[in-house]
């Protein structure tokens, strides 16, 4: 029994987990991890890899599995919405990355058909590591997200004709007429096909298969419904990708398709793995050692020139100069599909096989460097953005009109694009709350304002924006903008504006929480075990608990799993350093509240509820500190002090809708 290819499968996981393992800890994306696996095994190092066609065989399933993903994410509607970008900041993408390399490419000494050729090949931008990261980051639907995805759609459909035209450029004389003529058909049957699979066909079928409540069977039709569109494209000359992608389209606007997209994340990650795997196998180390300056000037040259014309075509779209540097650095490099093109070069002779080294070169090491390009992208952009550019470069083509913002006090501002933000802000609205909203997405930010919301756009990270929110007179803020970094750097500059505002912030993950108080926030609400906490909430009611008991339970949860961090930073009340624990509540006395008509002495609270009474707003006067004999009247609101769990025992006094 052959054993070569579970034996390369075993050195491949075993190494990758090595090497992501160490680059995790120093937080460098996982995608160079599989890259350098690729390196170190492939034959031109260490040469472990024997059965590399099989690896190469499971990396195009892993192509195959992420575009069927990002397809699901996507949907016919939003295809249509972007169609601007796919086709007119693609087109112009390709022709000006493709004719500016070609003349380069003349200094190398290339002939004008390998000069042509090298410019396609460098116009083409990588879908698998730019899509894996940007799904990653959550912002393949963000606005500068659609434009690189629009123009990475773009680029995968022009391969196939760029494929058909390459014998051309290779001295063939064949006439191509009749083929570019079939393709149109071709592309009139697969918008037909994806047409009617949206619409129709997919949903009966999904439907079908669902209500027999059979998970393995459900999985089975995902993957048959895949791979099958995807081998259908490749039988019509086009790639199994771009077939994937259409077929992920026909089932992401179906209520199953969230469903299927779970299912699949396993294997789309395990199998994507291979594909970056396979790619670093292909580098020449001993090319590079030979030529360093050659290959790194180049890639160096790739880079920015990609950039340039990339970040440009985003600013002609629209962009702000954010999104522009943003859009740049993420189509800088070359992508996966060149190497595609590369071999059909090699077949006609278009290129010489030294230059296919520089290529492969060149390629793999953009690659690589794209997941560090794009953790920084935001910073190189806050940082260019303090340069005197011109108001027409930092504000785009086509700025947002400039609302008037009142000059609120005591209000509060949301912060974050997401749809926890927008949502709080529509219930601010509806209760009459004072608010202003920032948020970071031009797109999000116009349909906001056409329906009267109080919304300015911009980065909250910079002081200007947070100034024109009136962060200086604000009473709360809320931070919904999920990344660590970016959210620790926006608490910084407000405390710099406001150091007695209330900071509440949303993170992803627990262990989030500590260093979020420690860098100024009153209040942190971790996401994952705020869900947990909901759910418990239900099957505690499903058990028929009383709800106060439930209150008390939930609270002694969070005192016990992230109470301690309450208030350690919060320099505004030494008290709250000292009892990281006390949190303070306003409550209402309504009309069936135990203690109207009583005196806080009456009341016990200290005695017999173990919390404190430290103020009472009547009338819109604050009473401090109010003696022990001050009587409680209907539509008091008071404030007391002590432990939420405590705080939710003292609640069954001031009636039931507390």
């Amino acid at each position: 029994m052959e054993l070569n290819l579970l034996i390369d499968i075993v050195i491949i996981f075993a190494l990758s987990t090595t090497v992501n393992y160490l680059f995790t800890k120093i937080k460098i994306p996982t995608i160079i991890g599989y890259l350098l696996t690729g390196v170190v095994a492939g034959p031109y190092a260490l040469g472990f890899i024997k059965e590399a066609h099989s690896i190469e065989l499971m990396a195009e399933i892993g192509v195959v599995l992420l575009m069927f993903t990002i397809g699901l994410e996507f949907s016919i509607n939003h295809l249509f919405k972007i169609r601007k970008v796919v086709f007119v900041g693609g087109f112009m993408q390709l022709l000006l990355t493709a004719g500016i390399t070609m003349l380069i490419a003349r200094l190398y000494h290339i002939d004008w058909a390998g000069a042509l050729f090298f410019g396609f090949l460098t116009a083409l931008s990588s879908t698998a590591v730019v899509l894996k990261l940007m799904q990653e980051r959550s912002e393949i639907t963000s606005n500068y997200g659609r434009t690189v995805v629009g123009i990475l759609i773009f680029q995968d459909i022009i391969l196939i004709p760029l494929l058909l035209f390459t014998p051309m450029l290779g001295g063939e004389t064949t006439n191509h007429s009749s083929e570019l003529l079939l393709l149109l058909g071709k592309t009139i049957v697969l918008v037909g096909l994806v047409y009617v699979g949206n619409r129709w066909l997919m949903p009966k079928i999904l439907q079908m298969v669902a209500h027999t409540k059979n998970q393995e069977l459900f999985m089975m039709s995902i993957f048959v419904i895949c791979l099958s569109v995807a081998l259908l494209t490749a039988q019509m000359g086009i790639s199994l990708a771009f077939g994937a992608f259409l077929a992920g389209l026909m089932i992401s606007d179906s209520e199953y398709s969230h469903n299927a997209f779970g299912h699949l994340i396993p294997f789309k990650d395990t199998f994507t793995s291979f594909f970056f795997v396979s790619i670093g196998m292909l580098l020449n180390i001993g090319f590079v050692m030979t030529n360093p300056f050659l290959v790194f000037g180049t890639v160096v040259l790739v880079l920015v020139l990609k950039t340039i014309i990339a970040g440009g075509t985003a600013f002609v779209l629209g962009h702000t100069f954010r999104g522009t540097v943003m859009v740049g650095f993420a189509l800088c490099q070359v992508g996966e599909f060149s190497f595609i093109l590369a071999q059909s070069g090699m077949k006609y002779e278009i290129i010489a096989d030294e230059y296919y080294q520089l290529f492969l070169a060149v390629a793999i090491i953009s690659m690589s460097v794209t997941p560090l390009l794009m953790m920084v992208s935001q910073r190189v952009a806050t940082v260019l953005l303090k340069l005197p550019l011109p108001t027409s470069l930092v504000e785009g083509l086509f700025p947002l009109p400039a609302i008037e913002v009142p000059a609120y006090s005591n209000h509060v501002v949301f912060i974050g694009k997401d749809s926890r933000a927008v949502n709080l802000s529509v219930m601010a609205k509806y209760v009459n709350l004072p608010y202003i909203s920032i948020i970071f997405d031009p797109g999000i930010v116009k349909k906001l304002q056409e329906r009267g919301e109080m919304v300015i756009y911009g980065d909250a990270e910079n002081e200007p924006i947070l100034e024109r929110a009136h962060i200086p007179t604000a009473d709360v803020v809320v931070i919904s903008v999920g990344n660590l970094i970016t959210a620790m750097s926006i608490i910084e500059k407000i405390r710099n504006l406001n150091p007695s505002v209330h900071i509440i912030v949303r993170t992803k993950h627990v262990f989030d929480v500590d260093e979020l108080y420690r860098n100024g926030a009153n209040q942190v609400i971790p996401e994952e075990f705020e869900t947990a906490i909901d759910l418990f909430e239900k099957v505690l009611n499903k058990r028929l608990i009383p709800q106060r008991e439930i209150n008390r339970m939930i609270a002694k949860i969070r005192d016990d799993h992230y109470g301690i961090f309450r208030g350690e930073t919060d320099e505004s009340n030494q008290i709250f350093k000292e009892l990281p624990n006390l949190n303070i509540v306003a409550l209402r006395v309504r009309e069936d509240s135990a203690v109207i008509g009583k005196s806080i002495k009456q009341i016990q609270f200290r005695r017999d509820y173990s919390v404190t009474l430290i103020a009472i707003l009547r009338n819109e006067k604050l009473i401090e500190h109010p003696d022990a004999n001050r009587i409680l009247e209907l539509n008091d609101i008071v404030y007391i002090m002590g432990r939420s769990e405590q705080i939710s025992k003292a609640f069954e006094l001031f009636g039931k809708d507390e």
